[in-house]
Formats: structure tokens, C-alpha cells, sequence
């Protein structure tokens, strides 16, 4: 079957897209997804995106049913798009499309939209709580595994930083404070903002996690620099916290270390045509920076301030 068809056939398998006019458009970025834009018109006019599946959710750690019950809690956060239909079955899910526009790195230049992020976090957060749990230590040591078992490339001197992530741990435990529901992957292009609001997409790595892995995971995520950070942390909380800042930027090392060996999975496993290799070293010596710097010390003993 032709491609087009073969995908217009799969269009055909959901019900809002059947019997009237339709205009598809594929959109940037997904790894793990294609994502189409699908526009109607006719008896049944819309705009919607759908969400195709693809790679191997049991080596990545993704459970698509958690997916789609969270994205569902997400929207009635107001945090993310509505959920129009979930077809388990042959691989999508389909959500309202969102018309606005996309961040991108640069985009948090702007302090407005640092605090705009902070209050769609804030949204997301405090709103139901969301199917399964999301613990990156946890999935470091399920996808060190992963590499280990099928004899995936690993980044030369991971091994060294094992102990020091170890103690991240540690020091992270010691005030750990109850676990909100967290989308665990936002990266620029999963906000967007419609003028009015910010919104927040992409909800497969979802799952009740510590509000701070949030910030630090945006902040290595977005590249923002030291101020960035710190506005950010403020913006999310409030007010200034030495040890809030200290949890947040730990929390950006726990993130470029555990998710780098997502990109080593990838770069073996995966047969599209991205440098996952490249995309996974980035984390690592990111992380491998922060986890021997001299400041390392301090925020481990920062963290466990009670400011």
C-alpha cells in the first residue's frame, strides 16, 4: 500500500476524521511520535493533532496508557490540550490542536516568559494527579540496564559519576517534599503559547514526580544560564530559596544524566535518521560537568538547608 494511503486509512480507523474533508500536515520534532496536524472541514469543521506512535516504548520506559489518562488530567488542569480520542490499537492519540506559537531556547531571553512557564508549571502541578510515578533514578538504573543487557554503546568515563549521582540522591532525600503530577520533558517546543496562555504538550514520560526534577529538567532542557535558573526557581515558588535553587539545579544534573542514556538507547535502537549519540553526549558531559564541579559540594549541602 502507498504511503499516503496506508496513512489515510489509519485516519479513516478515527471517528471525528471520518466522511469529511481533511488536510494533513506533518509538524516538527518527535522522536518517538509523528505528530500530524489534521484539519477538517465541511459538516465537521476542526483542527487536531494527531499523535502516531512509534519506536519501542518497553526499551524507552513509555506506557502509553498512563499517556493518555494523563494527558486527560492535564487538560483538566488547563494545562494541556483536550484529548479527542485514544485508539490503542493502531498507535494514536489525537488532542485538540493548540494555534499559537512554539518556544524555542530563545524565547526564554524574555523574563515575561519565564514567569509565563512558572505558572503553567504551577498549573499542571497543582492539578489531578496523574497514573504512575516518574523517579529518575529509578529509570537511570532501568536504562543503564538496558544498555548493559544489549550491549549498547556507553559514553566513555559514565561509569566514573555513579557514586556522585548516588549522593545526589542522598542529599535530594533528606527534604523531599510530597510529588506533584509532572510532564518530566519539557523541552522549549513543548510550550506553547496562544497569546493568552502558556500551554504544555507531550505527556509520554509523565507521571507524579518531585516539582523541582520540573524546573531542573526545563532548565538543562532550554539551556538557561545561572540567572535564568534562579528567576525561574523564584518565579515557580514564589520567592527566592537557597535550598529550593540548590534541589532545582541538582535536579538538572539528575535529568542530562539519567535522560543521556535514553539517547544511547536510541542511537542503537532507533532507525531514524537524528544523532541520537551526539544528542545523548551533549547530556553527559553536561552532567559529568556538574557532577565534579566545585560548586557540587555546596549544593549538596545546600539542599538540606532548611531556609
Amino acid at each position: 500500500m502507498h504511503p499516503d494511503a496506508e496513512l489515510d486509512a489509519l485516519l479513516d480507523r478515527v471517528p471525528v476524521l471520518q466522511g469529511v474533508p481533511r488536510v494533513v500536515t506533518e509538524l516538527a520534532g518527535g522522536l518517538t511520535n509523528q505528530n500530524l496536524r489534521v484539519q477538517t472541514s465541511g459538516e465537521r469543521p476542526g483542527d487536531y493533532v494527531v499523535r502516531r506512535f512509534r519506536g519501542d516504548p518497553e526499551l524507552l520506559g513509555i506506557d502509553r496508557d498512563a499517556e493518555h489518562v494523563n494527558t486527560c488530567a492535564a487538560a483538566e488542569a488547563g494545562a494541556g490540550p483536550a484529548v479527542v480520542d485514544y485508539l490503542p490499537d493502531v498507535g494514536l492519540l489525537v488532542i485538540a490542536y493548540i494555534d499559537g506559537v512554539t518556544y524555542d531556547n530563545s524565547s526564554f531571553d524574555d523574563p515575561h516568559n519565564l514567569q509565563r512557564a512558572a505558572r503553567a508549571c504551577r498549573r499542571l502541578h497543582t492539578g489531578p494527579r496523574f497514573s504512575g510515578e516518574f523517579d529518575m533514578f529509578a529509570r537511570q538504573a532501568g536504562y543503564l540496564r538496558t544498555v548493559q543487557t544489549h550491549g549498547y554503546r556507553l559514553f566513555d568515563g559514565y561509569a566514573d559519576h555513579l557514586d556522585a549521582f548516588a549522593r545526589v540522591g542522598q542529599a535530594l532525600a533528606v527534604r523531599a517534599g510530597p510529588t506533584v503530577p509532572c510532564n518530566n520533558d519539557l523541552l522549549a517546543g513543548n510550550f506553547v503559547d496562544d497569546g493568552t496562555k502558556v500551554w504544555l504538550i507531550d505527556y509520554e514520560y509523565s507521571g507524579n514526580n518531585d516539582a523541582c526534577f520540573e524546573l531542573g529538567n526545563t532548565s538543562t532542557e532550554c539551556e538557561l544560564d545561572a540567572d535564568q535558573v534562579e528567576a525561574l526557581t523564584t518565579a515557580y515558588f514564589g520567592r527566592s530559596s537557597r535550598s529550593r535553587l540548590a534541589r532545582v539545579r541538582l535536579q538538572a544534573l539528575v535529568s542530562a544524566y539519567g535522560w543521556s542514556l535514553w539517547g544511547a538507547i536510541q542511537s542503537a535502537a532507533s532507525s531514524l535518521d537524528f544523532d541520537f549519540d551526539g544528542w545523548g553526549q551533549e547530556r553527559f558531559d553536561k552532567a559529568a560537568a556538574g557532577l565534579t564541579s566545585r560548586r557540587f559540594e555546596v549544593l549538596l549541602e545546600d539542599v538540606t538547608r532548611d531556609d
